[in-house]
Parts: C-alpha cells; structure tokens; sequence
C-alpha cells in the first residue's frame, strides 16, 4: 500500500477574515499533494505533483505553502502519520551564551549538519530574567556567577526540532566542563569554544518537561513575545535571509560571511510573513518586473531569519559588501526605511524606497 501522510491544518482567508481548514495528504513516492476541505466536506484540491514540498517540511507547528496558500500543520490527520512522522520527534530548547554569540555561524553549521530544524531564534539581553530562567539552580554556590555572566551580553535562544533533538543537541554541546570535552569529545562546541563552567557556550534542555517549559520562557504561546530582542534602530540595516536559504541549511554560512567582512549583527529573530504583508513589502515591485508574484510567494513560503546590521554608515557599507548579483536570496530594509535586494553572500540592491516606515522593522524584529 502506497504511503500517505496525513495533516490537519489551517488557512487564513484574508478576504473573508476567516481561518479556514483542510486536511492535506501527502504521498512520498512521487511528491504529490491533496487537499480535503473539512468545513464544506468536499475535495478542494485533487491529487497533484508539488516538487515544493519535503517530507522534512512535515511536522507539527510548521507553515508550508502548497500553490500559495499558506498553511499552517496544526496536528496529524491519522495515527499512522503521527506514528511514522512523529514518534523520534522532540522540540528542545537551545540557549547560545554571551561568550560565543560572535559563533552563532559555525554553531548553526553544527545544527544544521546534524539533521536538526531550527524553528524559532531570537537574540535578547536578559537582565533579571537570567535569575527567573535558572531558577532550579537558585541557592547553588555557582548561581550569583551564573545569573550575572548570562546578563552580561546578548545570547540567542533557538527552538530545534528534529528525531531525538535533545540528546543531539546535548551531543553537539560535550560535557558542562570544557576542560573535560577537550578530552573526551573534543569535536563537540565547548571543546573548542568553552573556557569554564560557567562561560561554557550554551544551554540545552535536559527533559521534555524541561524543554516545554524553557521554550515557552523565550518563546510564549499565549500571551507577550517573551524577553525582547536587542534591536537598537541606530546606524543599521535590516537584512532578511528568505525562506528557500533557511531551508537549504545555508543561514550558519550566510551569518559567517557576514561577520567575516567586519560587521556586527546586533539583532536576529526568525519569523513568519503570511502573502498579504509580503505583497505589502514588495508593493514597490509590482508591475515593475515580472518575478513578482514569485517573490512574493518565495517570502511567505516558510521562516525568515531578520538580522539587524550594525555599523558605520550600514546600509552603505553593507549594499556595498554584498555586491552585485542577480539571484535574490536576501532582501534588505536600511534603517531610513529604504527597501533593497541582494544576494546573501554577493548582491546589490534592485530598487530603493525612501517611504517605508520604520515600524516595517519593528514588525520584522518584534
């Protein structure tokens, strides 16, 4: 029998501000989709070949487009795809230190390189909330140290998702003393980049129970958006690394090219844009080149990673960095409101606007 995986999900219909739901089947062997609309109790989409669609796309909280239309995984269709896809997978809860923010590149090349899925990151500066965070450890000789070390500086939060993501993360980072992984596992992230039990690289969840409640301290379901970026708006420009990088694993690259021509990424926060506001963000575009509708969907088609660059004069600098390219792989919004396209690692700007309000980035880096 020919396997088929099985989602329910939602759409949200902008034109009748309703959300709408489906339930989308998709078939491994030849990569065909189908779509059943639960309301209306009918086909609304027959069988059809979709060569932008992967298996590894398919896990619950995910966004995947299927002919532009949006849609969100909000839980599995059969006990058979929850027990294919969903047996092995884990959320967990990955905390970069102040030490090695200046490696979040290589650290995400290691994530990446291990068949994990990034699926939330954000840069903040704890203040109090370090205390709140480590809070089990509250009493322990080592907790003033801590709480102040992890205050000190920025640090990035990440959700990773993949086949047992807390043991691998865990693997990835080496034992809590860097002195030890030197000896014991000196390929892992504190072997080459830990200095003591404290400035020891990272943090990962050691329990689902754990990382439920970790990833829900940076990244809240309900109500606020969790300690706040550290986006300063001054002597910036906002760079958008698009989906189809993120995807590709290329994101770790894309952040070590960028550090590597000297500038400093002050502010990062992956993020979601449905077709209505990605229309909105390329409106300068329509009717201009004929790839807009493909830049459009192209934007919403899964997560972004929003960067702010800081330095002298940025948007210059970092326009002329990029260099000239054809190929559009990271779209770029200056801190005067300009919007631009370039590539990640070699593009110039496509078209300028000088109307854009700030608040395009407060939206982008919130």
């Amino acid at each position: 029998m020919e396997d088929r995986f099985a989602f329910l999900t939602e759409w949200y219909d902008p034109t009748s501000a309703l959300l709408r739901r489906y339930q989308l089947f998709y078939y491994p062997r030849d990569g065909s989709v189908e779509m059943f609309d639960v309301k209306n109790q009918r086909i609304f989409l027959r069988r059809t070949k979709y060569n932008d669609m992967h298996q590894e796309d398919l896990f619950i909280g995910n966004r995947v487009n299927v002919f532009s239309r949006q849609l969100h995984l909000i839980d599995y269709g059969d006990q058979y795809t929850a027990n294919k896809l969903g047996s092995k997978k884990e959320r967990t809860l990955a905390l970069i230190k102040p030490d090695v923010v200046t490696k979040i590149g290589d650290i995400l090349e290691l994530i990446y390189s291990s068949n994990l899925i990034v699926t939330k990151a954000k840069m903040t500066k704890l203040t109090s909330q370090a205390a709140d965070f480590y809070t089990e450890h509250q009493g322990k000789p080592f907790f003033n140290n801590l709480v102040q070390f992890m205050s000190s500086g920025p640090v990035v939060a990440m959700e990773l998702m993949g086949d047992e993501a807390m043991s691998i993360w865990r693997g990835l980072l080496g034992t809590s003393d860097p002195a030890v992984a030197r000896r014991e596992a000196p390929q892992s992230v504190r072997a080459q980049f830990g200095t003591d039990g404290i400035k020891n690289v990272g943090h990962g969840s050691d329990s689902p129970a754990a990382a439920a409640r970790e990833t829900e301290f940076f990244f809240p379901s309900t109500i606020g958006h969790g300690p706040s970026n550290t986006a300063a708006f001054t002597d910036c420009t906002c760079c958008i690394i698009k989906p189809h990088a993120i995807s590709e694993g290329l994101a770790g690259k894309i952040l070590n090219s960028i550090s590597a021509g000297g500038f400093e990424i002050s502010a990062l926060q992956m993020f979601n844009m449905d077709r209505v506001n990605a229309e909105e963000f390329y409106e300068v575009y329509n009717g201009i080149v004929t790839e807009y509708p493909n830049m459009v969907t192209e934007l919403c088609s899964g997560p972004c990673m929003a960067l702010e660059i800081h330095g002298t004069d940025a948007p210059k600098t970092f326009r002329e960095f990029c260099g000239p390219a054809d190929p559009v792989s990271v779209s770029c919004l200056n801190s005067a409101g300009a919007v631009l396209s370039c590539s990640a690692l070699n593009g110039k700007y496509l078209v300028l606007r000088d109307n854009i309000s700030l608040l395009w980035l407060y939206f982008l880096l919130s």
